[in-house]
């Protein structure tokens, strides 16, 4: 039985490392513990409890983690500080013993967080650790919730059955899992009554949605596609083999669904991808974006890249930057690869220095930056539907056009949540946006 008096007029700080499934699974936590009576800690303010989800997808994340932990007790040196998440799955007893950590729950108790929380007591001495094996996580942890913008973030999945070489993901997170189509559904509906214009899909894994529930991702798009008071979808990553034309498809013709595609390369030689274990080659990836093009010429297309991964020589990388520079996309995420302890590629000989990394990373970086420039050059002038969000204090409004273009807008009514119909100007003076105007 749950004592909810134990968290009456309490005050929470969250602080989230890594991906935006992370952002959505802490943002589902704080409504949890708000409906117990605990509210968000006010500037200047101590808190009570403190809710840390970690990510551990580089060892610069471990480290990121471990500081921002010994950061949060140095401010809040009487809370209950819970560390969740990636770093504290794989790590946790390294976790529980960093002074002033009380408990460490796993991938699959974040969602029962009140249910661990018997007394906001510190601990003498080392944290209490709630964990299972990965391998036995089954469970699906549901999260519909707001960012600080305007869009909301759906959890459709979690996990990962791929174990690529690098990474270690599936260590952390379990096996590919879900939730229902009715149930996703439904959570939509629920964000649609409560204000939502626009909707991330998130998880680890997404394209393999269905393993828990013998249902499909195009299922579920299509579903999605048909509620009420949502004007926005967007797929926030989804593996190129798993990216089917259908879905492509359906995409070009959806009500919702914007011309928007985040998809993950991670290396642009088939002799590199085979050592990373990943289930696609070149050819492939590029017939896919060609797909797209034929059917949105103006989609946004994101692209992971990780360079230096062990095996990775001069000429491959050589090969992989002619490849993706001969790819029609609009952009790319450029990490370095790090090596992580249990990974099937620590097995790999050949070991990339650490400045040539960074060299490589730079000349993807500039490809990244022109590729860019070029997308958001060819769309000045035109007409656009852009959602605005609130602006910062004395900042003008700003917001996405439905291919993801950034937008400033000088409007002297409240804007924020609405869609707005803007002609493109040129670049703002930091030339990070397009100015636009109202039509």
């Amino acid at each position: 039985m749950i004592d909810t008096s134990l968290f009456q007029d309490k005050k929470a700080a969250y602080y989230t490392l890594g991906c935006k499934l992370n952002f959505s699974e802490t943002s589902t936590i704080g409504r949890m513990l708000q409906e117990v009576g605990v509210r968000t800690v006010r500037r200047g303010e101590q808190a009570d409890i403190c809710v840390i989800n970690t990510c551990s997808v580089t060892e610069q994340a471990d480290k990121k983690c471990r500081q921002a932990i010994h950061k949060i007790v140095k401010q809040n040196p009487n809370a209950f500080v819970v560390v969740t998440g990636c770093y504290a799955q794989l790590s946790p007893e390294q976790v529980s013993e960093i002074p002033g950590v009380d408990l460490v729950l796993g991938m699959d108790k974040k969602g029962e967080l009140l249910k661990y929380v018997h007394s906001l007591d510190k601990c003498d001495g080392q944290g209490e650790v709630i964990t299972v094996p990965t391998k036995d996580i089954r469970t699906f942890v549901p999260s519909c919730s707001q960012g600080d913008r305007t869009r909301f973030f759906l959890k459709v999945q979690d996990g990962c059955d791929y174990f690529c070489s690098y990474c270690t993901i599936p260590y952390a997170r379990g096996r590919s899992r879900n939730g229902s189509i009715e149930t996703l559904v439904a959570q939509a509906c629920q964000a649609a009554s409560e204000g939502a214009k626009e909707i991330v899909l998130t998880g680890v894994n997404i394209g393999d949605f269905g393993k828990s529930t013998g249902e499909t991702f195009i299922d579920l798009i299509r579903a999605l596609d048909k509620v009420g008071g949502v004007e926005r979808y967007r797929i926030s990553s989804i593996e190129p083999n798993l990216l089917t034309d259908e879905v492509i498809e359906f995409v070009a013709s959806s009500r919702t669904f914007m011309p928007h595609f985040h998809i993950p390369l991670q290396a642009g030689s088939d002799a590199v991808l085979k050592l990373m274990r990943r289930r696609y080659d070149t050819e492939l990836f590029a017939a896919k974006i060609a797909k797209i093009r034929s059917l949105m010429p103006d989609a946004f297309i994101g692209v992971d890249v990780i360079v230096g991964t062990r095996g990775e020589k001069d000429e491959h990388f050589e090969e992989a930057y002619r490849f993706i520079e001969s790819l029609d996309v609009t952009a790319l995420h450029v990490f370095s690869y790090s090596e992580r302890p249990g990974t099937q590629a620590l097995k790999i000989e050949h070991k990339v220095a650490p400045k040539e990394k960074h060299q490589r990373s730079e000349r993807l970086l500039a490809l990244s930056e022109a590729k860019q420039r070029a997308f958001y050059t060819r769309h000045i002038g035109a007409e656009a539907l852009v959602l605005l969000e609130k602006p910062k204090a004395g900042r003008l409004f700003h917001g996405f056009t439905d291919n993801y273009i950034k937008v400033e807008v000088d409007s002297p009514e409240a804007q924020d949540n609405k869609l707005v119909r803007v002609r493109l100007g040129e670049y703002n003076e930091d030339g990070t946006a397009l100015v636009a105007e109202l039509i």
